[in-house]
This record gives structure tokens, sequence and C-alpha cells, in this order.
């Protein structure tokens, strides 16, 4: 069983649907399917997994998000990224969009 440490200090098991609860909310309006959804909570399951790791923060599961949301949908993963790395000004906005701008020049 994978278990994850929240920041609070708690620890309670890995839960998939929490993952994809919580992406369907950065998604909300974009033209995402659920079968994306559930392949992406998939995809951050097995990567925790393939760790080899009993237990996770609640940190390494948002950065395992972080990646495949990217590959997903861009304006989805500004959405996660703004709340997860708490966005607090413009300039975090655009250092994240030229962040991006760069991926996709070496793509």
């Amino acid at each position: 069983m994978l278990l994850v440490m929240k920041t609070s200090g708690n620890i309670e098991p890995f839960d998939r649907n929490k993952v994809i609860s919580g992406v369907r909310k950065a998604c909300q309006g974009r033209p995402i399917r659920e079968e994306d959804l559930k392949a992406l909570g998939q995809r951050v399951e097995e990567d925790l997994r393939a760790r080899g790791l009993a237990q996770v923060k609640s940190e390494d599961v948002g950065k395992a998000i972080l990646e495949p949301l990217r590959e997903l949908d861009v304006v989805a993963y500004l959405r996660f990224a703004s709340v997860y790395q708490n966005f607090e000004s413009l300039e975090d906005f655009q250092n994240a969009i030229d962040g991006l701008k760069d991926v996709d020049t070496q793509a």
C-alpha cells in the first residue's frame, strides 16, 4: 500500500481518485475527456509506485502531476501549478509561461 504524508503530518493511503478530482478542477472548461483524466491519474500512481517507496509526501504527488498535466493541456497545467506552487504575482505566471515556451521550442 502506498501512503501519502500530508503537509499537516497526517498519513493516508494514496487515492488516485483524489488526484483525478484535483486535476479535474484545473481542467474545468477545457476540452479534456474523462478518459484522459483517468489515464493521468493512473500515470501519476504508476510513477509514484515505481519509486519503490512505501510513503511519499503530498508535495511529491503534486510534482508527479505537473508533467503529465502539461502534456495534456497547458492552460490546465498553469491553473494547477498556480495553486500548487502558490503563485503570488503576475511575474510567477510569466515565469511559468516562459518555461512552457522554452519547452515548446525544444520539442
